[in-house]
């Protein structure tokens, strides 16, 4: 009789027994046995041995057993904020990412022109290249002109009448023109190409002296010297 009745009182605790154990489970206590407290939405204080799910999106203070506060626990970020932060994270990651590659860029810079010497030398080659090409077109412009007098010298004798001159000279008139158009093109272009040249190695220049300066810079001082 009484193992019958041991065993009815067991089976009618089991499920508050496994209740309890899974209310333990959800929200493990501290190992260090804090006290959290916190109000919640209702305004109410709730007190516990563990993080406070109704405080979920509250502050939370985590208490020693004195009473005295350790730290206060934040609210869970909304969905949100945690793409916020996320994004904060990932632009962060991406600015040290440009610090990184801005100082190989500024090393290789300094490794190619260890000064200014160096850097003028490359300044000169890259606009010789340029100047070349605007050399060649000038000289072709030349024969163009000296090819354009004699056409004109011909078609003197069709000044009063010029329809009647050659087809022949009319037509080399016009290619001589056309030529001469297409030559200045291309000046005007290695023109501009020897500007763009001159500002970037302007804005080189300027940067290298920052290096250069940081690099003849005396380290600085660990401490000042005892007396």
């Amino acid at each position: 009789m009484t193992a019958r009745r041991t065993i009815g009182l067991t089976l009618a605790a089991a499920p508050f027994l496994m209740a309890g154990a899974a209310v333990h489970a959800q929200a493990p206590a501290a190992p260090g046995g804090g006290i959290y407290s916190c109000v919640d939405a209702q305004g109410r204080r709730i007190t516990a041995d563990r993080p406070i799910a109704a405080c979920i999106d509250r502050p939370q203070s985590e208490l020693n057993r004195s009473g005295t506060t350790v730290r206060v626990i934040p609210p869970s970020p909304t969905a949100t904020e945690r793409e916020a932060q996320q994004a904060r994270e990932r632009e962060a990651v991406l600015e040290r990412q440009r610090a990184r590659d801005a100082l190989r860029r500024d090393q290789g810079l300094v490794n190619r022109y260890p000064n200014a010497a160096a850097h003028d030398a490359d300044r000169k080659k890259a606009l010789a290249q340029t100047q070349s090409v605007i050399d060649t077109a000038q000289k072709r412009i030349d024969e163009l002109q000296a090819d354009r007098k004699v056409l004109d010298e011909e078609m003197e004798f069709y000044r009063k009448n010029p329809a009647k001159a050659p087809a022949r000279v009319r037509r080399a008139i016009e290619d001589n023109e056309q030529g001469q158009q297409e030559q200045r093109r291309a000046i005007a272009s290695q023109q501009e190409e020897q500007d763009r040249i001159n500002a970037r190695y302007d804005a080189e220049a300027a940067h290298l002296k920052t290096l250069w300066a940081g690099m003849s810079a005396p380290p600085p001082a660990r401490g000042a010297s005892r007396p």
